[in-house]
């Protein structure tokens, strides 16, 4: 390389950091903004709240907490960068097969009044025992009442919701409109204005569904249409159109590659089936007979619950298996399944060193 070409290239590859550098420094800027608009947000509290019965959380070192802290919680989505929105400016529009376009600010949706709800949210990419799952506490106004003020046209299915990233998700407009189904808009977060990562100022939550379907973060429109018309962003990506949360069990503790001493050890995790709840979880230890788990008590059926069962543990390397079954009487699948096109199925099967 000539002297020349060496400068030149140097030059180009200093602008590029000053480019870089500069648009980092103005993304840090906005996500700090929004951050401070964030925190100063007044969001009036839900006029009714989570009743939390006793019993709903099992005192087992290790296990998930019943609530996953903000912090912990799973972030999958498309967005490069964390949108920074100013909920002052931010607008929701309802179009499509609607009757009536809708425009609503975020005064508007929080005006309607809010109420607190408890869901689980899982990730469609969640491999058998992994941790692309949480529990939280959402505040927030039903799909259904804002639907309701479009008036659906007769004719369609789906309702075909976007970020302002441009990630859409389709999800069926009968799980929208069900009085029986807790989707809602969620604005706040176990307690406190949506985190920017999780959606802020406003997103969706429904519970049954993977995120992929129906939770849309930083959503800017609900267009009512049909799965004939429309295909959302994962759908030609190889993931089904519709996407039903499964019926799924995890072990949180003892930890694979975390050795136990042999005694009484308490194997533990949590379990969840939405819209149907958990009926029973079931243990079993290098393919022995299976043992019934002693089960939290549920604050609904879109919510885990968890699971615990006090296990003799003898010195060696032992297989530990846990599978769930729903109120409907429907057990776990056993057989493992990638998660494409619509969710992994499978036992989770942990090794257990007792010393």
């Amino acid at each position: 390389m000539d002297r020349r070409r060496f400068l030149l290239l140097t030059a180009i590859a200093g602008a590029s950091a000053i480019v870089v550098g500069a648009t980092a420094r103005v993304v840090n800027a906005a996500t700090s903004s929004a951050e401070a608009v964030r925190k100063a947000l007044h969001i009036p509290g839900p006029r009714s709240k989570v009743a939390v019965p006793a019993g709903a959380e099992l005192d087992v070192p290790g296990i998930s907490s019943l609530f996953t802290p903000n912090k912990s919680f799973y972030r999958v989505d498309t967005a490069l960068t964390v949108p920074s929105i100013d909920p002052g400016t931010w607008r929701l529009v309802i179009d499509g097969m609607v009757e009536k376009r809708v425009e609503l600010s975020f005064d508007d949706l929080v005006k309607m009044g809010l109420d607190e709800y408890a869901i689980t949210l899982t990730c469609v990419s969640n491999e058998v025992g992994g941790n692309l799952v949480g529990n939280a506490k959402w505040t927030g106004v039903p799909v259904r009442d804002i639907l309701r003020m479009a008036r659906p046209k007769k004719g369609a299915d789906m309702v075909l919701s976007r970020s302002v990233d441009g990630f859409t998700a389709s999800t069926p407009l009968s799980s929208l409109t069900d009085d029986n189904l807790d989707a809602i808009l969620a604005v706040t977060m176990n307690g406190v204005p949506l985190p920017l990562e999780h959606g802020f100022p406003v997103r969706m939550v429904v519970p049954g569904l993977y995120g992929y379907v129906s939770a849309t973060k930083w959503l800017t429109e609900l267009k009512v249409t049909t799965f004939a018309k429309d295909q959302a962003y994962w759908t030609p990506r190889g993931y089904s159109a519709q996407a039903p949360i499964k019926l799924s069990s995890r072990v949180d503790t003892p930890k694979i590659g975390k050795p136990v001493a042999a005694g009484r050890v308490p194997v533990a995790g949590v379990a969840w089936a939405q819209s149907v709840g958990i009926e029973r979880v079931e243990v079993r230890v290098d393919d022995g007979a299976w043992m019934p788990a002693k089960l939290s008590t549920p604050i609904n059926e879109d919510t885990w619950v968890q699971w615990m069962l006090e296990w003799d543990a003898t010195p060696g390397v032992h297989y530990v298996e846990v599978r769930a079954f729903d109120k409907k009487g429907r057990m776990q699948e056993e057989k493992r399944t990638p998660i494409a096109p619509n969710g992994s199925t499978g036992w989770q099967r942990s090794l257990i060193s007792v010393s």
